[in-house]
């Protein structure tokens, strides 16, 4: 039977992350493209409950001999991925793809992720899934080299009742990545640390301000954090949640 692959991302439908990762599911299946119609970068698993959620169908400039059927979508990537399996794609997907996005979700930032949250919104539906994430920067000789690889080992997993698989692809050349670690634990580290700075005073005593993180390059041993800063490809699972 051919699979059913159900794509998104938190990137926006245009994004090239979501592209390099539909031409390389292509060859694995049938591939549906439910992406918000822009960013939603660290909207976790929110949801869409008291407004209208728009789908239109775009061209998408990917062929594949399995066909590829793609929709933008004016909601979150959670409900992208809702309305896919409930809705979109028939008789539900085979697995989810969500990706590849824009910086890395690893360590404490997976809470926040979007691309993560969807991930975890298949999981609900009882669709396995896989997310996928990239230091951000334009070189991606690491994904390149190993996304083919990795997809080909994960895509026809066994559906893990509570779980996600998580990658991470370092942000360097490829001749410095030193390869794939599997069963990377979650650090409980940041990759920022986030703090706020005041960048304007407001009528009426307010203030407004905007997020200021500062890099903070330390993970414990094993974890999908170190793996990433030490070079490697992160491979590993998630809870979510309600799982017994």
């Amino acid at each position: 039977m051919t699979r059913r692959i159900l794509i998104t991302n938190d990137d926006g439908i245009k994004s090239e992350g979501l592209l390099r990762l539909v031409k390389e599911a292509a060859e694995f299946g049938e591939v549906w493209i439910v992406a918000p119609e822009s960013e939603r970068s660290a909207a976790s698993h929110s949801i869409t409950l008291r407004h209208e959620i728009d789908i239109f169908p775009v061209e998408y400039p990917v062929e594949s001999k399995y066909g590829v059927h793609a929709y933008s979508c004016s909601g979150t990537p959670g409900d992208c991925v809702r309305l896919g399996c409930t809705t979109i794609v028939p008789d539900k997907p085979t697995v989810v793809l969500c990706g590849i996005n824009f910086g890395y979700n690893v360590a404490s930032d997976i809470q926040y992720s979007a691309t993560c949250g969807s991930a975890f919104e298949a999981e609900f539906q009882g669709v396995p899934a896989i997310a996928f994430s990239e230091g951000a920067g334009k070189c991606h000789e690491v994904s390149d080299r190993y996304l083919h690889e990795i997809l080909e080992k994960l895509i026809d997993t066994e559906f893990i009742p509570g779980k996600i698989y998580n990658v991470n692809f370092p942000f360097c050349p490829v001749s410095e990545c030193k390869g794939v670690l599997y069963d990377r634990g979650v650090s409980r580290g940041m990759v920022y640390k986030d703090g706020y700075k005041e960048v304007e005073k407001l009528d009426n005593g307010g203030a407004r301000y905007m997020v200021d993180g500062v890099f903070t390059p330390e993970a414990e041993d094993g974890t999908d954090y170190r793996a990433v800063l030490d070079n490697y490809v992160s491979v590993g699972t998630v809870m979510n949640v309600g799982n017994i």
